[in-house]
């Protein structure tokens, strides 16, 4: 009976995301995937007579001057692409001060972008990471592929608790053999000195070189802004190292969270130093019109 409830339950959160998931690509998203991501070129099709307003460059000569009127090549984008969603499920990315944790949210955002390549016909593959590639799911079309997606986001158990960039992106370049969209999700707390924050750009910009990187990283808003609580231990998920700090202390709050902006702006500076495109998303605030606005900008700058 137990476990009838539990697959129940497990059933109604995914169905509540796709469901989500749904309305927001139609409802404000529709399109904006289909422009930013191209195929890798373009088709002959067919050959047509030339009608007035089609494109005179397109105009086949030798057909024509064979026929004794125009007549146009037509061609087809080759518009089939992967898309892999590659989510860190290490045990910082269970964190949540609000009604879902980052991992939830970031299956919520996971699960926008794939239903936006399968409406395009693309295919949409899940890796699931902490210190090594810990789930694979092959490239899909159609809704059983979202729905697995969803589930295993959601509540695949991790045999680690820790993460592991390196592995990860050495793991990605070899398992994928052609150009890929890479949209990678995490909070990326391993980057806590300059050493494993230079290692991780380096190894960001080698997975760029080869696939088009997305890099989108979920915070939540008690990791810059920490409440006035009094005596608080604050521990390391993946470490299980705790400090105790007095939240009443003004200084002590201005000196953690001056640390924290501090860090995340020279990660934020050192991606777009590398041409690594970042975008930061908070659980549990409205993340369309940042992902909009993203796709816009990038589409921009990418002209």
């Amino acid at each position: 009976m137990l476990e009838e409830i539990k697959v129940r339950t497990m059933l109604q959160k995914v169905r509540a995301i796709e469901l989500r998931t749904r309305t927001t690509m139609n409802n404000a998203l529709a399109g904006s995937y289909h422009s930013i991501f191209k195929g890798q070129g373009v088709n002959f099709e067919e050959i047509r007579e030339y009608t007035p307003g089609d494109e005179v460059r397109f105009i086949d000569w030798n057909t024509s001057a064979k026929l004794g009127k125009p007549f146009i090549k037509i061609f087809r984008e080759e518009r089939e692409l992967t898309l892999i969603l590659a989510i860190d499920i290490s045990q910082s990315m269970g964190y949540g001060a609000t009604e879902q944790s980052k991992r939830e949210f970031a299956t919520e955002v996971a699960s926008v972008l794939a239903f936006s390549a399968l409406k395009n016909n693309d295919k949409v593959g899940l890796i699931l990471f902490a210190e090594g590639i810990e789930k694979f799911v092959p490239p899909q079309k159609g809704r059983q592929a979202l729905l697995r997606i969803i589930r295993e986001a959601l509540f695949f158990k991790p045999n680690t608790k820790k993460t592991d960039f390196s592995v990860c992106i050495a793991s990605l370049q070899k398992m994928l053999k052609k150009r890929s969209i890479v949209c990678l999700l995490s909070d990326f707390m391993p980057t806590t000195n300059a050493v494993s924050q230079a290692s991780l750009i380096e190894g960001l910009a080698r997975l760029n070189q080869h696939h088009d990187l997305l890099c989108l990283r979920v915070e939540d808003p008690r990791e810059r802004a920490i409440p006035d609580v009094g005596i608080i231990a604050l521990e390391d998920a993946e470490t299980q190292q705790k400090i105790y700090i007095d939240t009443h202390s003004k200084k002590v709050k201005t000196l953690l969270e001056k640390n924290q902006s501090q860090r995340w702006d020279t990660f934020a500076r050192e991606c777009q130093r590398s041409g690594i495109d970042l975008l930061s998303l908070v659980n549990g605030q409205t993340y369309i019109t940042a992902l909009k606005n993203f796709f816009s900008q990038r589409q921009r700058s990418h002209l």
